[in-house]
């Protein structure tokens, strides 16, 4: 009877050690805060999430939004926050990894202010080409050929000026002798509609939001930049399978908490987070978006984006492009 009262006992107290985290904040809400517009890739990763840790990690969780700025408002806003575990940031790599060599104030320290918790999801970026090139442009050699054949060079568009996507653009004009002039619009959707349209030649779009017509045949694929080709569009070459070795941009989509926050609680979202990536039902939605699950340990992914700071740096310096505050 005594032996079986320990047991008793023992299992009780790992029960409570296991539950305490969510028990400790009794029903109080844990948001998931996003910096941009509802409806876009970021919801595709943090609504899924948001209902597999609800119960688990918080009573409740909540996804709201933050959007403008490219971001920033976003990651300014959890910075402020309390260190409790409750507020979270869900952003792309730039705001956190590349606006800290572009921008020559922000608001935020990304190194000082936050806890890295993990990576959630990565993506490529796709150079395409649309009704305003030549039908007979199906690589990246026939398009650098195109544009050298041309006495005013070309254009590219990007979604934002300052973005990741701009630096691939201008990563690839400089190694062709700077005969590529960039477009920024205000948005990826009317870039869309501008090289599907022929307004503008090329661009330089994230995966998901062209992958449709690249399949359709509406767009061509000239180049990835990955460093791999992503298993969803096989169909396109790499920029360094091509002989552009160091055009190689993977964006991920990372969570983090602000400085300060118990580690148990880092730890354990991070952990929720990694046993979510792993359901195949959100895997095969997320690979419909051009999204692959990319989960990392906390101590992982701090390193990661260590390493992000550190390569951005001479990218940009070598650009000479400094961003607008």
């Amino acid at each position: 009877m005594q032996r079986r009262t320990l047991l008793q006992g023992a299992g009780c107290s790992a029960l409570a050690a296991a539950l305490s985290p969510v028990l400790a904040q009794g029903d109080k809400t844990a948001f998931i805060f996003s910096g941009f517009p509802a409806g876009g890739m970021g919801d595709q990763v943090a609504r899924p999430l948001a209902e597999k840790l609800r119960g688990r990690y918080a009573a409740n969780v909540v996804v709201d939004y933050k959007a403008g700025a490219g971001g920033r408002i976003a990651v300014d806003h959890v910075r402020r926050a309390a260190a409790d575990g409750l507020t979270i940031l869900q952003i792309p790599s730039s705001p956190m990894t590349l606006y800290p060599n572009t921008y020559r104030k922000l608001s935020y320290d990304t190194l000082a202010d936050f806890i890295p918790v993990t990576s959630t999801v990565q993506y490529a970026f796709v150079l395409t080409a649309g009704p305003g090139v030549p039908a007979e442009v199906r690589t990246l050699a026939d398009y650098v050929r195109w544009v050298r054949d041309s006495r005013q060079g070309s254009s590219y568009g990007v979604p934002a000026a300052g973005s990741a996507l701009h630096f691939v653009g201008m990563m690839l004009d400089r190694q062709i002798g700077g005969r590529l002039t960039a477009v920024p619009y205000k948005g990826g959707a009317p870039l869309l509609n501008d090289v599907l349209g022929g307004q503008v030649p090329v661009s330089v779009s994230v995966l998901g939001e062209v992958m449709p017509h690249i399949r359709s045949g509406r767009l061509r694929g000239l180049a990835v930049s990955s460093a791999q080709r992503p298993p969803f569009l096989p169909e396109v070459p790499t920029f360094v399978e091509q002989g552009y070795a160091d055009i190689v941009v993977q964006e991920w989509l990372g969570w983090f908490l602000p400085a300060r926050t118990p580690q148990d609680r880092v730890q354990q979202l991070g952990r929720l987070v990694s046993e979510g990536l792993q359901d195949p039902v959100l895997v095969e939605a997320l690979a419909r978006q051009g999204l692959q699950p990319f989960h990392q340990s906390p101590q992982a992914f701090a390193q990661l984006v260590r390493d992000d700071l550190n390569r951005w740096a001479p990218i940009v310096k070598a650009s000479g492009f400094t961003a607008e505050d």
